[in-house]
């Protein structure tokens, strides 16, 4: 495995991560432990970002510039389903 390849493991998990940790504090009752996981997950999306901007540092990780129009459009369609 070279170094490109643990980078993009290492993103995938602390995404998966996330994704739980978010899930277990939406479903905790305990307002403690909910707080704990909530430190948690913030804590991942820290290391995820690090994880991303070297990786597209290194070119590892390019994301495309979307076009204005589809900016536009996602935020018009998204703007009107704001709650009132």
């Amino acid at each position: 495995m070279n170094d490109q390849e643990r980078m993009t493991d290492l993103i995938l998990a602390e995404k998966k991560m996330s994704s739980n940790y978010d899930t277990f504090a939406s479903e905790c009752v305990n307002v403690q432990l909910r707080d704990e996981y909530l430190k948690i997950f913030q804590q991942g999306h820290q290391t995820q970002t690090e994880l991303f901007k070297t990786a597209q540092a290194k070119g590892w990780y390019q994301v495309e510039q979307a076009p204005a129009s589809k900016v536009s459009t996602a935020y018009t369609k998204f703007s009107n389903q704001a709650p009132q």
